[in-house]
């Protein structure tokens, strides 16, 4: 294929996938806990290390890496402590990763805002091989922890205080999943953009509950979708010469339309299916189904 032609398509190609893979992972998560929009935050926040980054000369996606982590860490401090005012708080934080992103990166010998652009909204041409040495090893520590401890943080994030009555170290794995989100936003922000990041770790996984009952099939046939939109996105955006994070974004929610519209039939089926099996003498509504606990739904 000519697209495999390309040293910088190679490395466009690899983030995707890995960017596929990551987000939907840590994003279904957070749907699960309703922090749904905790991404689009920390992309906020992430500006300011991509500003730092060409400050200092540093990789702006390993700068990135940190602030973006000590934001999510932050974020986490304020949900704990801060209920009443914190609202105030992450707002404050957001703008200002925003304004110092800019600063920073405007006062960087050779610097302007034309250098976020890439960071913002995703850059095929701007992959490095630096930068996907950095993207794989984040992305390894990301599928470690979300599918290494995918019972643990599945428990925590259904319920906190059964996590707690369990035994479970819930403030840890809260941090951890904080933490893991603030990574993923550096691994996709070069293929997505920090400002789209947060639509590839939710559409996904709503896109997937439309046909799926259980954690496990929700989670593989999210990062199916993930992978699936990356990559189509990241082919599109070279043949078509469209902005890549923008592509991958609009077919997420395409494939969220399309599942939306192919579930209703399927629940229809279903509840036929259901009917037909019903006992002749017995109304459906005296039949109760059989419960799940979340131990049940993790081992799914």
């Amino acid at each position: 294929m000519e697209i495999l032609d390309y040293a910088f398509m190679q490395r466009a190609l690899l983030a995707a996938v890995l960017v596929g893979v990551t987000a939907p992972a840590v994003g279904i998560y957070l749907v699960q806990r309703r922090q749904a929009l905790m991404g689009d935050g920390i992309g906020h926040v992430a500006m300011t290390g991509v500003g730092l980054g060409f400050l200092l000369s540093w990789s702006p996606v390993w700068m990135a890496t940190l602030v973006s982590v000590l934001g999510a860490v932050f974020m986490e401090l304020v949900r704990w402590y801060a209920r009443t005012r914190g609202d105030i708080a992450l707002a404050m934080l957001f703008y200002g990763g925003m304004a110092g992103g800019v600063m920073f990166i405007n006062l960087a010998p050779g610097g302007s805002t034309t250098n976020l652009s890439s960071f913002l909204f995703g850059s095929l041409s701007t992959v490095s091989a630096s930068d996907v040495t950095a993207i794989c090893l984040l992305a390894a520590f990301v599928v470690l922890i979300t599918v290494g401890l995918r019972r643990q943080l599945f428990a925590v994030s259904q319920d906190e205080e059964f996590a707690r009555v369990t035994g479970l170290p819930v403030r840890f794995l809260n941090l951890l999943t904080a933490v893991t989100a603030a990574v993923t936003v550096s691994v996709a922000m070069r293929v997505v953009g920090l400002l789209l990041v947060s639509a590839l770790m939710v559409v996904p996984v709503a896109a997937a509950q439309q046909l799926t009952r259980s954690f496990t099939a929700t989670f593989a046939v999210a990062v199916a979708i993930g992978v699936s939109v990356t990559i189509g996105g990241t082919v599109t955006s070279y043949y078509q010469d469209v902005p890549p994070g923008a592509t991958i974004v609009l077919l997420t929610i395409a494939a969220f339309i399309a599942l939306t519209a192919l579930a209703a039939p399927l629940a229809r089926r279903r509840a036929r299916a259901l009917a037909a099996a019903q006992p002749g003498g017995d109304p459906a509504e005296c039949v109760i189904p059989a419960g799940r606990g979340a131990a049940d739904e993790v081992g799914a």
